[in-house]
C-alpha cells in the first residue's frame, strides 16, 4: 500500500534551503518515492492560513517511508537545512483505491435513505 509523507517547511535561509532542496530528491528516489507537490501555491479551504512550504511525497509504502527518513543518507541531506528551515514530518498509509468505490457507495446509500 503507497504511504505519504507530509512535509512542511518554515524556511529561514532560501539559499541554503535551496541547497537541501538540491539534495533531496535522490535521497527521495533511493527509497522509491517521488514528489506529488514541491512547494507549489496552496489555497487554504479551512482552518488557519497556511504559510509554510508544502510538500508531498508518495512512497511504495510506508515502511519505504520510515526507511528513507531514518536512512544515513538522508540524515547527512537534512544536516543542509539545519539553521535554515524548521520542519514538520508526518508520514501516512495511503487509502486502498480498491475499497474507494464501496465507502463512495456507502456514502450515496446514506443520501438515499433520508
Amino acid at each position: 500500500m503507497v504511504a505519504y509523507v507530509i512535509a512542511r517547511f518554515d524556511v529561514k535561509d532560501w539559499d541554503r534551503f535551496r541547497e537541501y532542496g538540491r539534495n533531496a530528491p535522490r535521497t527521495i528516489a533511493k527509497f522509491g518515492g517521488r514528489f506529488i507537490a514541491r512547494g507549489g501555491e496552496t489555497l487554504t479551504l479551512e482552518g488557519p492560513q497556511e504559510p509554510h512550504r508544502v510538500v508531498l511525497i508518495e512512497f511504495p509504502s510506508l515502511d519505504d517511508a520510515r526507511a528513507y527518513y531514518s536512512s544515513a543518507d538522508y540524515t547527512e541531506t537534512k544536516r543542509l537545512r539545519d539553521g535554515a528551515a524548521e520542519a514538520k514530518f508526518v508520514a501516512v498509509d495511503g487509502f486502498d483505491p480498491a475499497a474507494w468505490a464501496g465507502v463512495v457507495a456507502d456514502s450515496e446509500a446514506l443520501v438515499a435513505k433520508r
